[in-house]
């Protein structure tokens, strides 16, 4: 299953034979696609202090990222979520803090939906967005696909089983998602806060839903008041060697965090 996730995401890989890295020096990361774009900007930098790393990173969801971590198929998984009970023999390493958020289309003229009615919409009790204040219009339920840390955040905060969520598209990364809601007037979905903010700023036709009365923000993930908030996480197993340690220190340092920002995601506290 996991051989259908082709890389998306490659980072400074050499060409030639004569400037190839060693083995020792090329680092494979895979896993989430939330954590994907900053660990590629923060292993570019890496790579500019230490012109012998080369990093690649795939993505494939944070399922895939833990296990490839306990398997040794990548040096270093991704995973947007705390490890759980079943994986303590790997280690996390928190690189950033991020928010789940609730999107629609930035017409929809709802401007916020209580704990029931997301479960309701979700499930499909609510089919029309008439039914919530909104126009007579069908709701596109937009929903993640198994393995992705979103997917598990969202049903644990609602207390919802996957089988009982009544999807009509099923997508994959977070950009999948904006896309999907930004070109759908009807869609509800959830993404990464860090993610859609950005996104929005930049135009894309996507609104953030407050969620318990709490505006979705990176503001918010940061002040601690956000309800849906979680770790972005580097994964190892066992004893991790120097070329691996130097990228994990350097990725939890005070040095990235313009690029955590940038990412609109938020830095871990000093």
């Amino acid at each position: 299953m996991m051989g259908r996730f082709l890389p998306i995401l490659l980072l400074a890989l050499a060409v030639g034979p004569s400037t190839l890295a060693p083995a020792s020096e090329r680092v494979m990361l895979t896993g989430s696609s939330t954590v994907a774009p900053l660990a590629l900007e923060i292993g570019k930098r890496f790579e500019r202090l230490h012109p012998e790393s080369r990093f690649e990173v795939q993505t494939g969801g944070s399922t895939r990222g833990v296990l490839d971590a306990s398997s040794g198929m990548a040096d270093i998984g991704m995973a947007s979520r705390a490890l759980k009970a079943t994986e303590q023999d790997l280690t996390a390493h928190t690189i950033a803090l991020d928010g789940i958020g609730i999107i629609v289309h930035q017409s929809n003229p709802v401007g916020e939906l209580s704990r029931e009615q997301i479960v309701a919409v979700f499930t499909g009790e609510i089919r029309n967005w008439q039914a919530l204040g909104g126009p007579d219009r069908h709701i596109t339920v937009v929903n993640k696909a198994e393995g992705r840390s979103t997917l598990e955040l969202f049903l644990q905060h609602f207390g919802l089983r996957n089988s009982q969520i009544r999807a009509q598209v099923v997508i994959g990364d977070n950009q999948q998602g904006i896309k999907t809601v930004a070109g759908n007037p009807g869609a509800i979905g959830y993404v990464s806060i860090g993610a859609a903010e950005s996104e929005q700023e930049r135009g894309v036709a996507i609104r953030r839903l407050p969620l318990d009365g709490v505006p979705a923000s990176v503001a918010r993930v940061r002040d601690g008041s956000y309800p849906l908030a979680r770790p972005l996480n580097l994964i190892t197993r066992g004893d991790i060697p120097p070329r691996l340690k130097g990228f994990i220190d350097y990725a939890r340092s005070a040095a990235v965090s313009d690029l955590v920002e940038g990412l609109y995601f938020v830095p871990l506290r000093p």
